[in-house]
């Protein structure tokens, strides 16, 4: 199952994505990267072999989840 995490690239989300991988779901994050880094989803995916999906924006930009829903 596909997730949508806020936030992904923070501290909590990037370790939400790892337990999600664990458990067989597929997370995509959006993160406006304020107070985080894309860095995070890099080692996410050296701890998991899977790269993350990853869009940068803000959950509040309609036109960004319609595309992303889309």
């Amino acid at each position: 199952m596909a997730i949508l995490v806020s936030g992904g690239a923070g501290y909590i989300g990037s370790h939400t994505c790892v337990e999600l991988i664990e458990t067989g779901h597929t997370p995509i994050v959006v993160d406006n990267l304020y107070n985080s880094s894309a860095k995070s989803l890099e080692r996410v995916k050296e701890i998991t072999g899977v790269a993350v999906k990853f869009y940068e924006g803000d959950v509040r930009d309609e036109a960004l989840l319609r595309k992303i829903f889309a």
